[in-house]
C-alpha cells in the first residue's frame, strides 16, 4: 500500500530483497516535538525498512499520484549516500538499517547491475 501510494509502484514493480529483523526506532529532539489532533504527541517514529530491487523503467516511479505527495524528486544514488544527506537525529537510523541489509545484498546488487546512478 505505502508504495503505491507514494511511489505509484505496485508488486509487479519490485522485488523484495531484504527487510530489517526489527524494527528500528528514532525519537526527535524536544523542540521538534509537536501536538497532533486529540492530545496525540508525536515524539518519534518506529519504522520497518526493506530493499527493494525496482524491476520495472524508472518511468513507473510516480511521484504525484494522491493530493500530498511524500516526496518532490528521486534520483539513484550510492549505497551509502542517503547517510550523509540525512538529519541528524536519524542517522544512526538509517546506518543501521543499511548495514543490516548491505551484507549479501550489494554483491547480489553488483550482480544484476542494479541502478545506482
Amino acid at each position: 500500500r505505502e508504495l503505491d501510494e507514494e511511489v505509484g509502484l505496485g508488486p509487479d514493480d519490485v522485488e523484495l530483497w531484504g527487510v530489517t529483523r526489527g524494527w528500528l526506532r528514532y525519537r526527535l529532539p524536544e523542540k521538534m516535538v509537536r501536538s497532533r489532533q486529540k492530545g496525540q504527541v508525536c515524539i518519534g517514529q518506529k519504522q520497518k525498512w526493506f530493499l527493494l530491487y525496482l524491476k520495472s523503467p524508472d518511468e513507473a516511479v510516480k511521484l504525484h499520484t494522491n493530493a500530498k505527495p511524500e516526496f518532490d524528486e528521486w534520483r539513484w544514488v550510492t549505497y551509502w549516500y542517503p547517510v550523509t544527506q540525512i538529519i541528524d537525529f536519524k542517522r544512526w537510523v538509517y546506518k543501521r538499517m543499511l548495514k543490516e541489509l548491505s551484507p549479501p545484498h550489494v554483491e547480489r546488487m553488483r550482480r544484476v547491475g542494479a541502478k545506482s546512478r
